[in-house]
């Protein structure tokens, strides 16, 4: 038995996955336990939940990869800093703190989260893992690859192509030119959180017209015919600043970044319009010219820009290719099941049988055993059978009420894909609006997506066949009178389920049409604003309890709220506080002289900018660099080619 572990972190969404002689049997994101979304501290969370699923410790692990190479990541914020300098003081000081505490020491934490792992750690690039998770668990035996995301080491987005069990990169665009960050620039002007918030763009992008996009294309993006791109660095602040853009980026658009939770205007609707359709554009453009240049029918996306299930529904229905496939964590989570891929196929050469993957269901399971799981005041209602419990959720769906719905293990990935989700009934117009401002408490323009029976898809949606993880967008047909998901221009972003699948959730859906001859529900993830998904039947519990939720649903077990005893609450999960005297002590000495450590290291960094990396990157730029930030529009082409042949010993280094 052969198990490696693949790790991404300290960026966002940290994750762990472990593959287990080639098969992926675990994986999960670090915020799922810590309960902090996004989270980017290292998983030894999830890393544990992984080797006790596999029932191995760490000295028992064959390999262990980082996801990207941290020391090529480092340099390119170096010599980032000396191609703006003397402009980026402020950025300075506020990164290379962090590196030096911790990212540029990966190795060494790894060591600490896995002490008694003793063998060699392996680093792929940032987009080799990303093409690895793309390519690896495909159904084909070989296709074109893209991916695109804000930044991994240089590269911003590559093309390359998969073949059998080997992947190979051969162009790339390169940092600061980036589909990834043009996007999170508009998400951040939106008012929105880079990082979080570009999901919430594409939402508000229908509400709006693309007034901007040919704005956007004659200022700010010089595209090519081949999808080649450069971005003008003098409308954006990313590479200097604490802002994602510019003061000459709000002249372009008619005043200063919308502010955080403040009133949505028609010229955010109309921006989200503008750069979503640009976007895609760019995208279908790429697309055209990886199919012409390699031949190849089908096409592998990763990469958070993949997440944006519109221009994704595009690239199936627009794009020469006959078929796509999404990595369903393609942001930086997936990139540690793409690190241990690479090295099962890529380093070890192992053989690859293509439509290996069935399942996201790769985290930890919610089990309640008994009703005594839910506390000793719950009240909860047992079902001797999957069949009668969906039965009766089915009417409950049916009179309006909405369902928390846990049920063995957790997804893998940003979405709730039918095991920790929240449902509803799609027949009822003012259920958005319930579901927005009563159980999720986040914004009212916010769609919702419909989980569909897979052979019904086609009664209701026009274009899609098969999209079991919710990555494709398509247009309801008129007559499906589904309002629930129905999205203002008449789109939803679809998931598909076979009894194969889940069939749990195949079970209910079955149940709801026969009562109402609709197959398909409302499925969100089961969270509210600003938190997780919820990993276990205590986060189930509290999420249950602190929104206007009907009725939880964990395994057999039924929770109605209108059941429950006036002032109950759920048992705390909150952990004792077991820190002893001394790091108590410690803990308030730092908090103590943090300000003062603040102010060292910040007059240490600013010396160090002004004397040292101001004049030698004035001096760098006079003898060597025609500068990356320069925004050109001569040629026909920004692709560069990469470096196709590495030495593996190459992967056993952090640059």
């Amino acid at each position: 038995m052969t198990t490696i572990l693949g790790i991404s972190a300290f960026y966002h969404d940290s994750a762990a996955a472990i593959i287990v002689d080639g098969e992926i049997v675990a994986a999960a994101q670090e915020e799922r336990f810590t309960r902090q979304k996004h989270d980017a501290s290292f998983p030894k969370h999830a890393i544990q939940y992984c080797l006790d699923h596999v029932g191995i410790s760490a000295a028992d692990l064959d390999h262990v990869a980082f996801y990207e190479k941290p020391f090529k990541k480092f340099e390119r914020l170096l010599e980032t800093h000396l191609k703006f300098a003397p402009f980026g003081l402020r950025s300075f000081c506020d990164s290379i703190p962090v590196w030096l505490r911790s990212k540029l020491y990966i190795s060494r934490a790894i060591r600490k989260g896995l002490p008694a792992y003793r063998k060699r750690i392996i680093f792929p690039e940032h987009h080799e893992s990303h093409a690895a998770s793309a390519f690896f668990p495909s159904p084909f035996e070989d296709a074109a690859i893209l991916t695109a995301d804000g930044a991994g080491e240089w590269a911003t987005t590559t093309l390359g192509v998969g073949r059998a069990n080997k992947i190979e990169l051969n162009h790339e665009i390169e940092f600061p030119d980036s589909l990834g960050l043009l996007y999170s620039a508009f998400t951040y002007f939106c008012g929105f959180r880079v990082n979080g918030g570009e999901g919430k763009l594409m939402g508000l992008a229908p509400f709006g017209e693309p007034v901007y996009a040919e704005k956007i294309l004659e200022n700010i993006v010089d595209l090519k015919l081949d999808g080649s791109f450069r971005l003008d660095q003098r409308f954006f602040n990313y590479c200097t600043g604490a802002t994602m853009t510019s003061d000459r980026f709000s002249r372009l658009f008619g005043g200063p970044a919308r502010i955080p939770e403040s009133n949505i205007t028609q010229r955010e609707r109309d921006l989200a319009s503008s750069i979503q359709s640009v976007t895609e554009t760019i995208l279908l453009r790429i697309a055209n010219h990886l199919h012409a240049t390699t031949g190849m029918k089908d096409l592998c996306l990763a990469g958070g820009v993949a997440l944006n299930c519109v221009a994704n529904g595009r690239l199936q229905r627009e794009s020469p290719f006959e078929n796509v496939w999404i990595q369903p964590a393609a942001g930086d989570s997936g990139g540690a099941i793409g690190a241990a891929l690479f090295v099962w196929h890529q380093l070890l050469g192992k053989q690859r049988v293509p439509n290996q993957f069935s399942s996201m269901f790769l985290g930890p399971p919610a089990e309640a055993n008994s009703a005594a799981d839910f506390g000793d005041a719950a009240v909860s209602q047992e079902f001797g059978s999957s069949k009668l419990l969906a039965s009766e959720v089915a009417q409950l769906l049916q009179a309006g009420l909405t369902v928390g719905w846990v049920q063995g293990r957790m997804e893998f990935g940003p979405r709730a894909l039918g095991n920790r989700s929240i449902l509803a009934s799609p027949l009822l117009g003012d259920m958005p609006d319930r579901l927005n401002r009563r159980v999720k408490f986040r914004e009212p323009f916010r769609p919702f997506a419909p989980i569909v029976i897979a052979e019904k898809c086609p009664e209701y949606f026009e274009d899609t066949l098969e999209s079991p993880y919710m990555l494709v967008a398509d247009q309801v047909r008129t007559s499906a009178g589904i309002p629930a998901v129905t999205h203002v221009d008449g789109s939803a972003r679809i998931q598909t389920v076979a009894a194969s699948q889940n069939p749990e959730i195949h079970e209910l859906l079955l149940a709801f049409e026969s009562l109402t001859g609709c197959p398909l529900l409302v499925n969100t993830s089961f969270n509210v604003r600003g938190e997780p998904i919820v990993c276990c039947v205590d986060d189930a519990l509290d999420c249950f309890f602190k929104t206007d939720l009907d009725v939880l649903v964990i395994g057999r077990f039924m929770l109605k709220k209108s059941d429950q005893k006036a002032g109950y609450s759920p048992p705390s999960i909150a952990k004792q506080d077991s820190a002893s005297l001394f790091e108590k002590v410690k803990l308030s000495l730092h908090k103590v002289t943090a300000p003062i450590r603040w102010g060292v290291s910040y007059l240490v960094l600013t010396l160090v900018y002004i004397m040292l990396i101001t004049p030698i990157g004035f001096m760098m730029r006079m003898v060597k660099w025609p500068s990356r930030a320069e925004f050109k529009t001569d040629g026909d082409s920004y692709w560069q080619k990469r470096k196709t042949k590495q030495p593996a010993s190459s992967y056993f280094k952090q640059y």
